[in-house]
């Protein structure tokens, strides 16, 4: 007695039956890799956009957080480092990666330099 699965396996690999050629797959692999770029590829290199914009406008005197939480004000920018003040007397040197956001002074805070 055997079993329907391996009949259909037998059969499938006794005779090979030729198919016409499907355009409708192609359409439909397209349409699937259209959809797929609209809704994740191209989401997160425009987010990756904003953060790089974000980053290269940070400026002394700007309120920022970090990926890690921590809140302070920048005190220093360098190429690939910003040192922030978090505390009076406490600054931490990060690199700009770190940024989680950045919140922009007011006007009635001065500029420290």
């Amino acid at each position: 007695m055997s079993h329907p699965f391996f009949n259909i396996l037998a059969d499938a690999a006794g005779s090979p039956a030729a198919r016409p050629f499907d355009p409708t797959m192609i359409v439909y692999l397209l349409v699937f890799g259209v959809i797929f770029y609209f809704l994740t590829i191209r989401p997160q290199s425009l987010k990756q956009k904003e953060m790089d914009a974000m980053i290269k406008a940070i400026k002394t005197g700007d309120k920022v957080v970090t990926t890690a939480g921590i809140h302070g004000m920048v005190s220093n920018v360098k190429d690939t480092t910003i040192i922030v003040k978090i505390a009076d007397n406490v600054k931490i040197e990060l690199e700009k990666s770190c940024i989680g956001r950045v919140v922009k002074r007011t006007e009635t805070e001065p500029a420290t330099a």
